[in-house]
């Protein structure tokens, strides 16, 4: 039976220092688990320097409140990126990967979300994908030795923008510890067959980003108002019988009502799952 566990981007719900109160945003807005973000920003970088016991007890905040921690959203190679032309850059990202892993090995969270982004703020070469693979696959390697999964994210732009680019990455590196982590959301503003990219993936997707967008407009699209064709997806989920888990990705911007806001879009996800036919499970299940 295909079952799925909704959760929730870090970034939808309102900020708060205080893990415990975070975490309850998430369990009472009916979510099973929560992806953390590390972006650009100096702010969610420092988390890269946790200490053990800093990565522990982010841990153990999600545990008191009954709350998994399904991922990292690693989306700071969009700054630093792994296919850069500056070598030192190249070292900054690898640096970035190992960190990443090492702090998800504390903190018991199991998947690194890779951005396909080979080096989005340089001009394009012809050897960016190349130093792209390079560092994924020294990454994919620390990954194995630390027991956590790598998943590619296809992107806006012009570089990882499918399943099937990402799939091909995969193919080239050869690792079991490498794999997808589509969003359907990015599928559609990219214009693609999303029925023809999610069967190319099958049996090699290990979560899946939702979200709502608009041709050249991939955030902050209200869920339903665009142009993701949900239906199709999760018919096509369903012909797999995939179970796993499914985040929503919004960015409410700390608006007061974020809670509601992310608690009424994981409603409308539910029922598009449910007339799919996909089993969508329950905090008390």
């Amino acid at each position: 039976m295909s079952t799925v566990r909704l959760g929730i981007y870090e970034k939808a719900l309102k900020h708060t220092d205080d893990w415990d109160s975070f975490f309850v945003q998430v369990r009472d807005g009916g979510f099973m688990f929560m992806d953390i973000s590390v972006d650009e920003s100096p702010e969610r970088m420092a988390r890269l320097d946790w200490t053990p016991a800093q990565a522990r007890e982010f841990r153990a905040a999600a545990d008191r409140q009954g709350v998994q921690i399904g991922g990292m959203c690693l989306s700071c190679h969009r700054k630093v990126g792994p296919g850069s032309a500056d070598p030192k850059v190249r070292q900054e990202a690898d640096d970035i990967f190992r960190k990443a892993i090492d702090l998800c090995h504390e903190a018991g969270i199991p998947v690194v979300q890779v951005a396909g982004y080979y080096a989005y703020y340089e001009d394009s070469d012809d050897g960016q994908r190349a130093r792209y693979v390079e560092s994924l696959r020294r990454a994919a390697s620390y990954a194995a030795q630390a027991g956590v999964m790598l998943g590619i994210e296809n992107v806006d732009g012009n570089d990882v923008t499918s399943i099937t680019k990402g799939l091909a990455i995969c193919d080239e590196i050869h690792s079991q510890w490498l794999t997808m982590y589509p969003d359907i959301g990015n599928l559609a503003e990219q214009q693609l067959d999303t029925t023809a990219e999610l069967k190319a993936g099958e049996g090699r997707m290990l979560a899946i980003h939702v979200k709502d967008v608009l041709p050249g407009q991939p955030r902050r699209i209200p869920m339903g108002t665009g142009v993701t064709d949900f239906a199709a997806a999760f018919k096509e989920l369903k012909r797999q019988d995939w179970s796993g888990r499914m985040m929503l990705e919004m960015w409410n911007d700390d608006a007061p009502n974020s809670s509601e806001i992310s608690s009424q879009a994981r409603e409308k996800v539910a029922g598009w799952l449910g007339d799919a036919g996909i089993t969508v499970a329950s905090r008390q299940d």
